[in-house]
């Protein structure tokens, strides 16, 4: 096909849209100075302006890393937003259909529901290959598009480069090649196939690999001439200022490459550990970020997971997935936690990883430190809404406390530790405090944008006051008095000590006052204040980004 069979696919209704303009975009080479044109308010807060509808500064970074030109590229509002508008774009409601594979994701269907689009699935064979013929059969004269996902989801296998070109060669329409999980593949992209193609659009996202999920960026590669007409269809302001600015931050290809290499390394690693577990009936081969496995009992494992507080996608009801669940590479920590409560003949996670300090991306450390008194893998993401993972440290009670830090602190935190609680819980304690200093002094880096100082919280009878300044003097002050030995299992002179090592390893002043009658509720407000107090020190306004200090250095 060339570009012109392919605008004749297109719906007349939007061949004869006029887009929406903004006065801006008439203003050419001319550079406004003050904006009186789309009545927003004038006063600067970093958001009051409407965004660049047109994605100009993403979009050429973005053309950049992909090696395509600028008018190849669409940005939506995550991938979905493209598949709706190929709907759009594409097809007549009511009259036009659409082909896919099945299994695979759920959205083409759904927007195809939304668009009054009948929607046609081709079954994948036992093994997950795609029937060409299948899928060419299945289309007739009204078929303007069909979707295939390589790597697939839920499956996780890539199809041929020849199988697609043998598709876009033979088919009548439009082939939506969607690579969300491309990265994870040995497979290279095939966004250089666009130029030879004009019947071709690829999609691609930033949530995955980018780690930018929360940001909602989706790509589509195609014939400028397609881009145009998805440009034209798309509501104007799709991207807002926020999204735009932290994309166009968080876009470091090294960043990228070791965060997909890790994860990779750690599909291998869940592969060979699931093939351990009895309940484990098959494991499906994965150029994606996750796994595709077969249990005996998918229920009954996925209630127990759940329980056990991981979540995985339960797919054992889906056509070609019976007995599936879907389960997502995660870190270390949480696949240790994942295979902990699959099978008990997994290695014990601290022993499972290898000691040393490990950046997983911006303010996010993995710390492993074994000593012969204790064994202790914790991870801190200072820039995650996840919440706790999963916290162990043998002393249910200090459990419960530093459950506080995540709950209250806004950021999420793992711990295994394994101590010689025979002997006395000082070490366990006392090691657990360095790490967790440690690991906030790492992820903290440069310290460009975040906030200082502290929080005072009541709780019932009793109130605490945390001050923290991550400047990089250390000072420690303690006013806590405890008239009992221990609460719960913990000594109450450790929880100064705790919060000592703690201020060592963060290279922090750390101050904190504390008084009223109960003492477990003492306990848990010094707890929810320095997580509170951290909450605020450690957070990131998204402009500007300068260091909390006069001086200009901390």
């Amino acid at each position: 096909m060339n570009i012109e069979d392919v605008l004749k696919l297109v719906r007349p209704n939007i061949l004869g849209l006029e887009a929406y303009s903004t006065a801006r975009d008439d203003c050419g080479s001319n550079q406004p100075e003050i904006f009186l044109d789309a009545n927003e308010n004038p006063y600067n807060n970093g958001i009051n302006r409407y965004p660049d509808p047109h994605q100009k500064a993403l979009k050429a970074k973005v053309a950049e890393i992909k090696g395509i030109s600028a008018d190849s590229l669409f940005i939506g509002n995550g991938s979905d937003e493209a598949i709706d508008l190929v709907y759009r774009v594409f097809c007549v409601p009511g009259a036009s259909n659409a082909v896919s594979i099945a299994p695979s994701y759920g959205m083409y269907e759904v927007a195809a529901a939304m668009n009054d689009i009948e929607f046609r699935k081709v079954q994948l064979r036992p093994d997950f290959s795609m029937d060409t013929e299948a899928m060419l059969s299945a289309a007739d004269s009204k078929t303007r598009l069909m979707f295939i996902c390589s790597p697939n989801n839920p499956t996780g296998n890539s199809f041929p480069v020849e199988q697609i070109e043998d598709i876009l060669e033979r088919f009548g329409g439009v082939v939506v090649l969607d690579e969300a999980y491309i990265d994870f593949s040995v497979r290279p992209s095939l966004t250089s196939l666009v130029k030879r193609y004009p019947n071709l659009i690829v999609l691609q996202t930033l949530s995955k690999a980018w780690g930018m999920a929360g940001l909602r960026i989706g790509l589509a590669i195609a014939d400028p001439a397609v881009i145009a007409l998805m440009s034209k269809v798309k509501y104007p302001y799709n991207i807002n200022v926020l999204a735009q600015k932290m994309a166009l931050m968080k876009l470091d290809e090294a960043a990228k490459d070791k965060a997909v290499a890790e994860i990779v390394g750690q599909r291998f690693r869940l592969e060979k550990e699931l093939a351990k577990c009895p309940e484990v009936k098959g494991i499906y081969s994965s150029d994606a970020n996750f796994l595709l496995v077969r249990f005996e009992n998918p229920d009954e494992v996925y209630e127990r997971l759940l329980a056990g507080g991981v979540i995985v996608r339960n797919r054992s009801k889906v056509s070609g997935c019976e007995g599936c669940l879907r389960i997502t590479v995660g870190t270390p920590v949480e696949n240790d936690r994942l295979l902990r409560l699959l099978s008990s003949s997994v290695a014990e996670p601290v022993e499972a990883t290898t000691p040393g300090m490990e950046i997983l991306g911006e303010r996010h450390i993995r710390i492993v430190r074994n000593t012969k008194e204790t064994k202790i893998a914790l991870e801190l993401d200072l820039d995650s809404i996840g919440g706790s993972g999963h916290i162990s440290t043998g002393l249910p009670f200090f459990d419960h406390m530093l459950e506080q830090i995540p709950n209250h602190g806004g950021v999420s935190l793992a711990i295994e530790a394994k101590g010689d609680l025979q002997v006395d819980e000082h070490h366990t304690i006392e090691d657990v405090g360095i790490v967790l200093g440690e690991a906030i002094n790492a992820a903290l880096g440069s310290k460009l944008g975040m906030a200082r100082y502290g929080f005072v919280l009541p709780m019932d009878d009793c109130d605490a006051a945390v001050l923290m300044d991550f400047g990089g003097r250390i000072d420690f002050k303690w006013n806590a008095e405890f008239k009992r030995e221990k609460v719960g299992d913990v000594p109450t002179e450790m929880f100064s000590h705790f919060f000592q090592s703690v201020c060592a390893g963060a290279k922090c002043n750390l101050h904190i006052r504390a008084e009223g009658v109960n003492e477990h509720h003492k306990a848990e407000a010094i707890f929810k204040a320095f997580a509170r107090a951290l909450r605020m020190a450690v957070a990131k306004t998204p402009f500007p980004y300068e260091l909390p200090s006069s001086k200009g250095i901390l």
